[in-house]
């Protein structure tokens, strides 16, 4: 079967017998050579001719596309949301707590009997 896809530098494809990923990194006209790096990070190399024997179709990019840039150990993926701050850092020995958060009380435990039932509240009788 072949494709009519032309390899385009920073398109997702995916295999469809495999179901697997890839990224166009390069095409190379003058030796009709492309390019894809496989979401786990590995490289791979493809004539025009074994280009167009693929079984593959356009893609959108994975979730976490970190794995195709091999950027898993570092914390570059965009995300600016922290929950310390400097102060925090600054003194690490003391205990973190956030102002903002309501403080929940904890209700002492009624006493029980043996059963574990509790014990019958008393009232007045009068």
């Amino acid at each position: 079967m072949s494709n009519r896809l032309q390899p385009t530098v920073d398109q997702w494809y995916a295999h469809l017998d495999k179901g697997q990923r890839f990224f166009v990194t390069a095409v190379d006209e003058d030796n009709e050579t492309v390019e894809v790096q496989h979401f786990d990070g590995d490289i791979e190399e493809f004539t025009f001719e074994e280009w167009r024997d693929m079984e593959i179709a356009t893609s959108v990019a994975p979730e976490n596309w970190a794995g195709a840039y091999d950027i898993g150990e570092s914390d570059v993926l965009g995300t600016e949301i922290t929950d310390t701050s400097a102060e925090d850092w600054s003194e690490p020995e003391k205990e973190f707590h956030d102002p903002d958060e309501e403080r929940l009380v904890r209700e002492p435990a009624k006493p029980t009997d043996e059963t574990g039932e509790g014990f019958m509240e008393e009232s007045n009788l009068e």
